[in-house]
């Protein structure tokens, strides 16, 4: 082949070969587009309007709103702490304590300080049930529970006189709507873990069977529905004695009973709404309906107080939520 030959060929083979690069370019686009968009790129997927409506409710406060964090991931993907109640900050609003450990077997104070997003102590706190704080403790495996109304310094410190603790870890909740600041009206669940030591530190107690009666100081508590994880539903709460029902129950934080509930493993927290509430010097029961919306399938223990004659009565059930 002559010289002058390969020289008219050598465009035409030049083209070709552009044009078949391009092509291959074009499809090594398309396959990284692809591939892109099947990345995760380390955003969590978005909360169904289920999770986040039972993020709402389980762990937002009192008033139902929103539990921040929610909507960042769903309940696979979430960060322990991005659980109902169990982180110590949100929105800017902090637990802080030095305490971190108590003693054993033995009355205690817990003292803590709500700070705001300034950093500055937070001293102007919504009533909610008659309550600007509601304080809980619970041992880790969901025994032992204490629900206390704390007082307020001027400067903004809590005392929580704490009943005698057994030897173990306890996570303690500050439940708190501010009256100031950034977060003004919207109710917030914050809580912090604490250590008890002690000899022979006690072992871990088993979660009781799932049940819907149980009985205390005389009075069954029978505890009716079926819940499910991020829906709304109502339990219905029924208290009889001796096979009687019981229509004497007394007032207590504005309803005839307090419900709150922790979940098994996490300890993640949940106020169920009382549906009615109770007039001052009124009696009532012995139904009572509750607003539940919980955000986790499992177990959750259930902690209902209810006052007769003055005295305050504490039971507690294990509730399985599908």
């Amino acid at each position: 082949m002559s010289l002058r030959t390969r020289t008219r060929r050598t465009p035409a083979r030049a083209l070709a070969l552009t044009a078949a690069a391009a092509a291959l370019s074009l499809a090594l686009a398309a396959c990284g587009s692809d591939a892109m968009s099947g990345m995760d790129h380390g955003a969590g997927p978005a909360a169904t309007p289920a999770t986040t409506s039972a993020a709402a409710t389980a762990g937002g406060g009192h008033q139902g709103h929103q539990m921040p964090g929610a909507d960042a991931a769903s309940p696979a993907t979430a960060d322990p702490a991005d659980a109902p109640g169990l982180a110590d900050e949100r929105n800017g609003y902090r637990l802080t304590s030095t305490t971190g450990t108590l003693t054993a077997g033995a009355p205690a104070e817990y003292r803590f300080t709500v700070t705001g997003p300034d950093g500055r102590p937070v001293t102007a706190f919504r009533t909610d049930q008659t309550k600007r704080m509601h304080f809980y403790a619970v041992r880790s495996d969901l025994t032992g529970f204490q629900h206390l109304h704390p007082e307020m310094a001027d400067d903004g410190t809590w005392t929580a006189p704490l009943a005698a603790l057994t030897a173990g870890t306890w996570r303690v909740y500050a439940s708190f709507i501010p009256d100031s600041g950034a977060g003004r009206g919207t109710g917030l669940v914050l809580s912090r873990t604490v250590t008890v030591p002690g000899e022979g530190t006690a072992a871990a107690a088993e979660l009781p069977a799932a049940t819907g009666t149980t009985t205390v100081d005389g009075y069954t508590v029978t505890v009716e529905g079926t819940p499910v994880a991020g829906k709304a539903g109502e339990l219905k709460v029924t208290v009889s004695r001796d096979g009687k029902p019981v229509t004497d129950l007394q007032p207590y934080l504005e309803t005839f009973a307090h419900l709150t509930a922790f979940h098994a493993g996490d300890q993640a927290f949940a106020h169920l709404h009382p549906e009615t509430r109770a007039e001052a010097g009124g009696t009532g029961g012995p139904s009572l309906p509750f607003h539940a919306e919980l955000p986790a399938a499992g177990d959750w223990r259930l902690f209902l107080q209810f006052q007769t004659g003055g005295q305050l009565h504490t039971a507690g059930l294990t509730l399985k939520v599908g």
